[in-house]
């Protein structure tokens, strides 16, 4: 069926330890380390974050995980991009249905590579800077950034040099991913060693894991913890697809599932160790804040929700022995993250174009030219950059549900006893047959129609032109779906 003639699609990852390296590529990126603490903080009652973190934890399992497993079990069964599989899975009628699950990350790419260039532009201004000592320096770095051209150039730096890692197709993927991750991983580890060490972190420590079971009977708790799990763990965009394209027969999709899940929320749970440990023992033990003031500035998103990470963490690390060193690991880190999801987010639509035909430098520069072109509104307005991450944000659900949707054509129960067959795997059971079948399109449903009621401003929510309004996601979505759905045998005819 594919039209595939580039000598790239038919790389494999060399070994299994690339293949991890790469999976937590993609779920490890800025969100675990500046999205992770400030929505463990919103979502914590008076007297911790614990409850947060159980639902949390439950919904890796009932989830991420058995995304994950099905995104491994399709790529590495059809070979092909995230289109070419709905093709081959659901057939040539629901191309749209593919066609929308691979915009999604794409659409989020336009804006993730400009909060990547924020992270390189923080990297290299704490490497030469003094560190801001008060609020109002810090946003005065951040004001003076926004307002000059750099947002736009580092947009473009950070799409360049993502596109140089996947030039050469998955081997080069997996070399840089292999560097990037054990760095990101050693980074993470010393700034928390560093935190719990503090004067005062342990009270930090105590709120993040200290359960109020009580708010386990708070649908927002739940909605909020499966919200971030989709966000960590990248679980429903199709990136898990399309790096399975690439793997061997013998790397299990089950076991790695596992892996990738569970490893990805131990980085975001060592985030929260070093963010909550550093705050509080900052701004509790140093400045004499109550814990209500610091959890106020901890949730606290700020301008596109860059409060916490790019306005507060310099003037922390300002006021701790050996501050400045920490500062550049830090954004260093967060560089590293940020760059290991983008380089996926631009491998999945190199790869759809690969797929019809077109041969990887071109579908590469392709990419590259579309990615800075609708990334630029995102890197002159944080206003539009919001309004992008709210929409397409809550598209990740759908996303989700569709991948869902694309096994149940299948059968799931067919697709367990062909993951089943593999001797070196772990047996999938029936469990993962009724998450996929009935508890993820409920869990989407339910948290689709939850995010929408948030956003039914009075007086705004039929605006579509409206920032956070229910009718901006409704004409967004629209357009797009009409366009695939209209041309829906022409994309069919590229991939055929």
């Amino acid at each position: 069926m594919s039209k595939t003639i580039d000598s790239s699609a038919d790389q494999r990852f060399t070994s299994r330890l690339g293949l991890i390296m790469s999976a937590l590529g993609i779920a490890v990126g800025t969100g675990n380390i500046w999205r992770f603490p400030r929505i463990a903080a919103q979502s914590g009652g008076d007297t911790g974050a614990g409850a947060f973190l159980i639902a949390w934890l439950i919904f890796l399992f009932l989830w991420s995980i058995p995304l994950i497993i099905a995104e491994y079990a399709s790529g590495r069964k059809h070979r092909s991009s995230v289109i070419g599989t709905f093709i081959k899975s659901m057939g040539s009628r629901f191309t749209w249905i593919g066609s929308f699950v691979a915009f999604v990350p794409l659409a989020i790419t336009f804006f993730y590579s400009v909060v990547v260039g924020w992270c390189i532009y923080y990297f290299i201004y704490m490497a030469t800077h003094s560190l801001p000592d008060n609020f109002e320096s810090a946003m005065s770095v951040w004001n003076n950034y926004q307002a000059s051209v750099w947002p736009v150039i580092t947009h473009i730096a950070a799409v360049f040099i993502g596109a140089l890692v996947i030039w050469k197709g998955i081997k080069s993927i997996e070399k840089v991913n292999k560097f990037l991750i054990p760095s990101l991983l050693l980074i993470v580890v010393i700034c928390v060693i560093r935190a719990i060490t503090l004067p005062g972190a342990g009270a930090g420590l105590a709120y993040l894991f200290r359960p109020d079971l009580s708010q386990l009977g708070d649908p927002k708790i739940w909605l909020d913890a499966l919200t971030q799990n989709a966000w960590d763990t990248g679980a429903g965009w199709g990136l898990f697809l399309t790096y399975a394209a690439y793997m061997k027969k013998e790397h299990g999709a089950v076991s790695n599932a596992f892996l990738t899940g569970i490893g990805n929320n131990t980085v975001s749970l060592l985030a929260g160790i070093m963010i909550f440990g550093t705050v509080f023992a900052v701004l509790k033990n140093e400045m004499g804040m109550n814990d209500a003031q610091v959890l106020e500035i901890m949730k606290s998103s700020g301008p596109a929700s860059t409060g916490l990470t790019f306005i507060w963490m310099p003037q922390l690390f300002n006021r701790m022995f050996g501050g400045g060193i920490l500062s550049i690991l830090f954004f260093l880190g967060l560089t590293f993250a940020g760059f290991s999801s983008l380089i996926a987010m631009l491998e999945l639509p190199a790869r759809v174009m690969v797929d019809t035909g077109m041969k990887r430098n071109r579908a590469i520069l392709l990419i590259v030219v579309v990615v800075i072109l609708f990334g630029i509104p995102s890197a002159r307005s944080l206003n539009f950059l919001s309004n992008q991450d709210f929409v397409w944000g809550v598209g990740l659900m759908i996303s989700g549900a569709l991948i869902a949707a694309m096994i149940i054509k299948q059968g799931p129960e067919h697709i367990r006893a062909e993951l089943n067959l593999s001797g070196d795997d772990r047996k999938l059971g029936r469990w993962w047959h009724y998450i996929i079948k009935w508890f993820i399109p409920v869990a989407a449903g339910v948290l689709l129609i939850w995010w929408l009621a948030q956003s039914f401003v009075p007086g705004e929510w039929f605006n579509p032109f409206s920032q956070f309004s229910f009718m901006t996601c409704i004409f967004q979505w629209s357009v797009v779906l009409a366009i695939l759905i209209i041309f829906n045998r022409r994309i069919t005819r590229l991939f055929i």
